[in-house]
């Protein structure tokens, strides 16, 4: 009776396990990744978890980047850094209609999971898309819809998976130096983000870190391996072309910062050169340009210290664009010479002297459009310094 017991309790077991597979092997969990878009909001790409029910048909995506429009606030939350996304659900041939619109493309990596690995994912995403689960604070390196979904398949394998991420010395990149290669054609929205984000984005990310970037992501998926239940198998068991469309070469816009900021380099070249020899300031060229680096540098503060963004503390554009340069503007304006303004002048080129050692000893890589704006701030604060008392009376 005893040895009948057993092999019953044996039956039900190995009958149970194998339901659990048959289960697991119902569902078909992938990565997907959605090509860069020709916009900003679209230039590196996007990723998203495919759920398919092969019994049903069901076929569902689970999306972590997307937020409400109806926030209280939005405007001012998504510009202090405390908007929140969430996690949300769409068919698949949804997801695959509105990037057929766009024109980008979708690659899948089926994921080599077995029954239990697939059934704890399942039960992650249904969990985490609880209404009051689904939501995160949204940062653009650290938390977003790409390293949700690595540290999901962190969580769900555990010390199973294993990256196949070497580091290499000549293969080591920056937080910008990753960015840049996704919006160095779009070069005014290029300028605003390197004026945007301080010294902190100028370390060498990992290659765990590096999956920020949908397209890295992939390629990790693609090296990754499951070990420590049964034989080592790739993570990635099969990669589908979705959709794809032909590769267009990006230019960069005519219409550039590096010309143009050139171009005002060369005019205050100029009447600085037309200035010394007639005696003149021509401060009025001044006034408009130490007042839009003024604006900029209300703009590099606010992101600063006003913010919830971890992207841009410790930004030292502040040394080139500062706030009071705004206060400059007064003492130029002015009839009568304070006895401020030369030393205030002083002080803004010993910061643009900084901003320049800075940027050679790598502790922050500033846009190389701004090169001939650094220029400006030097020549003319050397020149204002050592003639405004001499020419005030003849210079308007």
């Amino acid at each position: 009776m005893i040895q009948i017991k057993k092999y019953i309790v044996l039956i039900f077991l190995l009958t149970f396990s194998a339901l659990g597979q048959v289960m697991g092997q119902a569902f078909r969990i992938s990565l997907l990744t959605a090509d860069p878009g020709d916009e900003l909001y679209s230039a590196f790409g996007h990723s998203a978890i495919r759920v398919l029910d092969k019994a049903s048909g069901e076929d569902y995506v689970f999306n972590y980047g997307t937020f409400d429009f109806n926030t209280p606030n939005f405007y001012g939350k998504f510009a202090s850094g405390k908007l929140d996304y969430m996690l949300s659900v769409s068919t698949f041939a949804a997801f695959v209609s509105d990037y057929d619109r766009q024109g980008r493309g979708i690659k899948e990596q089926v994921l080599d999971l077995n029954s239990e690995q697939t059934d704890y994912m399942l039960e992650f995403l249904q969990v985490n898309y609880q209404p009051e689960r689904r939501f995160y604070r949204y940062d653009f390196f650290y938390d977003n819809c790409a390293t949700r979904i690595r540290d999901a398949m962190d969580l769900v394998l555990g010390d199973k998976l294993i990256w196949k991420d070497e580091v290499k010395e000549a293969d080591e990149k920056t937080f910008r130096n990753l960015i840049d290669e996704y919006v160095y054609t779009l070069t005014w929205a290029d300028l605003g983000i390197d004026l945007a984000l301080g010294a902190v984005i100028d370390v060498d990310a990992t290659p765990l870190q590096e999956q920020f970037l949908p397209d890295y992501m992939f390629e990790s998926f693609a090296r990754a391996e499951i070990q420590g239940d049964g034989p080592t198998r790739p993570l990635v068991k099969e990669t589908i072309t979705i959709m794809e469309f032909p590769k267009v070469e990006k230019a960069m816009e005519a219409f550039n910062p590096y010309w143009i900021f050139w171009l005002v380099a060369i005019v205050f070249t100029l009447i600085t050169f037309i200035g010394f020899k007639k005696k003149k300031l021509f401060i009025g060229f001044d006034l408009a340009f130490f007042g839009l680096l003024g604006l900029i540098g209300i703009v590099v503060t606010l992101l600063w210290f006003a913010t919830e963004h971890s992207a841009t503390k410790w930004n030292w554009n502040i040394l080139w664009a500062f706030p009071g340069h705004l206060i400059l503007i007064k003492g130029l304006w002015s009839k009568t010479l304070a006895p401020w303004v030369r030393k205030y002048l002083l002080f803004a080129l010993i910061m643009a002297d900084a901003a320049v050692v800075f940027w050679i000893l790598g502790w922050q890589s500033f846009h190389p459009s701004i090169i001939p704006l650094l220029l400006v701030v030097i020549l003319r604060t050397n020149y204002l310094y050592y003639n405004i008392g001499k020419y005030r009376l003849t210079s308007q």
